[in-house]
C-alpha cells in the first residue's frame, strides 16, 4: 500500500511537533511544508528531509499528491485553509480550535460531508495515555455514576494576540469533557476579566450544566505564577486525579465517596464516607500525537473510526462561543440547545 501523503500548513510552535510525528510514522511520507517565513519552514524541512517546501499554501491545494494538508496556524486562518483543502478534496487535520465560531465549524463539517473526505481536529489531550484511561474507568462503571468534572488550566503566559484565554485553553478541558462525558448540556455560564490593559481576557472561568445534575468547572488562566494542570472527575462510587505536570502517577484512582440516608427529620440524616485506598495505574508511555496520528492514518485508510472528528470540532466551538456570549452578558447563564455535531 502506498504512503499516505501528507503537507503541513504552518511551521511554527506546533506545527514541527505535527510533522514530526507524521514524519516517523512508517504509512506516512511528509511531502510538503509551508510557513509565511519561508526560512522556518525550510528549517522544518530540512530537519525531515521534506521535498517540497513553501511559503505559500496555495502550492498544496489541488496538489494531486496529498492525501491529507494539516492546518497548524492561528485560528483566525482555520477556517479559510481547512475550507480550500477540503474543497480540493483532500482530507484535513486542524489545530483547535477548529473555527472561531460555530457558524463556520459546522460549514466545514458539512463540507467534509460532502465532499466525502475526513475532518480530524487536533484535540491533542484526549489521545493522552492518562485521558483514555479516565475514559475506561467512566465507561466501564468504574466510577459509578459520575458527579462532577473539575479542571485547572493555568499559567504565566503564553499570550495570544489573536484570541483570548478560553478560546487558548479551555478547548483542552472541554474536548476532554466532551470525550470522557459526552451527553448534551443544558447550560453554560462564565465569567472572565482582562488585566493589565490586556485587550481580551486572561482570565476565566467557565461552568457547564447537564440536564442529570452533572456539573463541570473549568478555570483557565494566563495570570498564575506557577503551571496547573489538574483534572477532577468524581463518580459515586470512586474519583479520579489528572496531573499533567506530575513526570509519573499521572493518574491516581481514589476509592472514596460519600452516601446519604435520609430521614424525615434532617438533624437525623446521617452521612457516611467512605475512604479506601488509591491506586496509580500503569500507563502507557507513548506520545499523544503519535496515537492521534496513528488514528487518523488508520481512519484514513478505512480501519478505525477518527477520535475527534468534525463533530467534537463542532461541539467544543459552539461551548466556547457560548462561553464568550455568557462573558459578554456579565455571567448571565446561557442556555444550550441540541449542539451541532452530537451523537444522535
Amino acid at each position: 500500500m502506498p504512503p499516505l501523503r501528507v503537507g503541513v500548513i504552518g511551521c511554527g510552535y506546533w506545527g514541527p511537533n505535527l510533522v514530526r510525528n507524521f514524519a516517523r510514522h512508517p504509512e506516512v511520507k511528509v511531502e510538503a511544508v509551508c510557513d509565511r517565513d519561508l526560512k522556518r519552514a525550510e528549517r522544518t524541512g530540512a530537519e525531515y528531509r521534506v521535498p517540497t517546501v513553501a511559503a505559500s499554501p496555495d502550492a498544496l491545494f489541488g496538489a494531486k499528491q496529498l492525501d491529507l494538508i494539516v492546518v497548524a496556524t492561528p485560528t483566525a486562518t482555520h477556517f479559510e485553509l481547512a475550507k480550500a483543502a477540503l474543497s480540493a478534496g483532500t482530507h484535513v487535520l486542524v489545530m483547535k480550535p477548529l473555527t472561531s465560531s460555530g457558524e463556520q465549524a459546522e460549514e466545514l463539517a458539512h463540507l467534509a460531508g460532502k465532499r466525502g473526505v475526513l475532518l480530524a481536529v487536533d484535540h491533542t489531550f484526549v489521545f493522552t495515555a492518562a485521558v483514555r484511561k479516565m475514559k475506561e474507568l467512566a465507561t466501564n462503571g468504574a466510577l459509578g455514576e459520575l458527579y462532577y468534572f473539575d479542571s485547572v488550566r493555568v499559567n504565566l503566559g503564553l499570550f495570544q494576540r489573536d484570541i483570548n484565554v478560553i478560546w487558548d485553553l479551555a478547548p483542552h478541558d472541554i474536548s476532554i469533557l466532551d470525550f470522557l462525558v459526552g451527553g448534551e448540556p443544558e447550560e453554560i455560564l462564565a465569567v472572565g476579566v482582562a488585566h493589565g490593559q490586556s485587550p481580551t481576557e486572561n482570565i476565566a472561568y467557565i461552568t457547564i450544566k447537564y440536564p442529570n445534575s452533572f456539573l463541570a468547572h473549568v478555570h483557565v488562566n494566563w495570570l498564575a505564577p506557577a503551571k496547573v494542570r489538574q483534572l477532577i472527575l468524581g463518580g459515586s462510587k470512586k474519583m479520579v486525579v489528572y496531573d499533567d505536570v506530575q513526570p509519573s502517577e499521572k493518574v491516581k484512582v481514589y476509592d472514596k465517596g460519600v452516601s446519604f440516608q435520609n430521614d424525615a427529620d434532617p438533624y437525623k440524616a446521617l452521612v457516611s464516607y467512605r475512604s479506601g485506598d488509591m491506586v496509580a495505574p500503569q500507563l502507557d508511555g507513548k506520545e499523544a500525537l503519535a496515537v492521534e496520528v496513528d488514528n487518523i492514518v488508520k481512519a484514513v485508510r478505512g480501519k478505525e473510526q477518527l477520535v475527534s472528528d468534525g463533530a467534537a470540532g463542532v461541539r467544543v466551538v459552539h461551548l466556547l462561543e457560548a462561553a464568550q456570549r455568557s462573558i459578554a452578558q456579565g455571567g448571565s447563564p446561557v442556555r444550550l440547545g441540541a449542539l451541532a455535531g452530537s451523537a444522535a
